[in-house]
Parts: C-alpha cells; structure tokens; sequence
C-alpha cells in the first residue's frame, strides 16, 4: 500500500517530504502535492518529513484529526490515485514546489 498526501498538504506545500524520496513519486498542482501510487516504493522516508503531518500510508489512515478536515481520508486516497500523472514532471526538490496564491507560511505551521 503506497502513501497518500492529505488534507493538512492542502496550501502548504513545504516539500520536506520530496527532498528525501528515493524514486521521485511526488507531483503538484497549485494547492497541494501528491504521490504517486504506480511509483511509491512504501518506504516511508517522507512519512516523519511532513511538518503538517499530511502523508499516512494508505492502509493505516491519516495521523491528523479528520473531524477538523473539510475531507475525510478516502476523498484524499482518491485524489491521489486519480491525479493527472501523464506528461508531468516529479518534483524532486524543495525548490522545484511551486506554492499557488493561498500560500501562507505563517498560517500553514498552525
């Protein structure tokens, strides 16, 4: 079972995280950022990454309080299986995440 990005991802995108996948399994969109299920190794290493606790591995469910999410975990399993992966680039380095219009540091460590 690969690992999913969750809600707490959404507008933050610190990219902790890809810095530290062996396969480069991580993509973008303007709000958050996403693994790849096809190409997740399940090895865990972005896991403890994450400062807003956002990746769980999909078996075990999130390690974030859901009643406080907009969405619960299976709304995000599928964002993350059915993501448009074709033709896109991994993003492979911290400085390769692109933050959309709501990024907020500040807010985000909340």
């Amino acid at each position: 079972m690969p690992y999913i990005v969750g809600e707490p991802c959404v507008n933050s995108k610190y990219g902790d995280c890809v810095e530290v996948c062996p396969v480069d399994c991580f993509y973008q969109d303007d709000k958050m950022l996403y693994i790849n299920p096809d190409e997740c190794i399940d090895c865990g290493a972005c896991e403890p990454e994450c400062p807003v606790n956002a990746i769980f591995l999909e078996e075990e469910g999130p390690g974030y309080d859901e009643t406080k999410c907009k969405h619960d975990a299976q709304y995000y399993i599928d964002l993350n299986y059915n993501f448009d992966y074709e033709g896109k680039e991994p993003v492979t380095s911290k400085k390769d995440v692109v933050h959309g219009p709501n990024w907020d540091p500040e807010k985000a460590r909340d």
